[in-house]
C-alpha cells in the first residue's frame, strides 16, 4: 500500500526485530516484513478467531500485549507481537515462541 492508501498506525512499534525463520520464510516468499508490520500496527491482525481479536483491541487501549498472525504467499505462518511497553516488536515463526 502506497500514499493515501496506506494504513494508519494505532500505536508504537518500537524498536523492530526478527528472529531467524521468520527472515527465512520473507525471504522464501519475497515479501518484506513492512508488509505485515503494517497491517499489524493498522489494526489488521490477520488470522486470529474473535475472541483474540477483541483481545487485541483490548490490548491497545490498555497497553498489553499486541499479537498477529500471517502467512505468507507460500503459506508460512508469521507472527508480530509488539510487547506491553511498546519497546519491541518481534516476527517470528510461531514454533520460535
Amino acid at each position: 500500500m502506497t500514499g493515501m492508501n496506506r494504513l494508519l498506525p494505532r500505536f508504537p512499534l518500537g524498536r523492530i526485530v526478527a528472529t531467524p525463520g521468520a527472515l527465512r520464510a520473507l525471504e522464501q516468499a519475497n515479501q518484506n516484513p513492512f508488509e505485515f508490520l503494517e497491517r499489524h500496527q493498522a489494526g489488521d491482525w490477520g488470522e486470529l478467531c474473535e475472541e483474540d481479536k477483541r483481545e487485541n483491541e483490548f490490548s491497545v487501549r490498555n497497553g498489553f500485549r499486541i499479537l498477529s498472525a500471517y502467512r505468507t504467499r507460500n503459506g508460512t505462518k508469521i507472527w508480530v507481537i509488539t510487547e506491553a511497553d511498546r519497546s519491541v516488536t518481534t516476527l517470528l515463526r510461531p514454533h520460535e515462541y
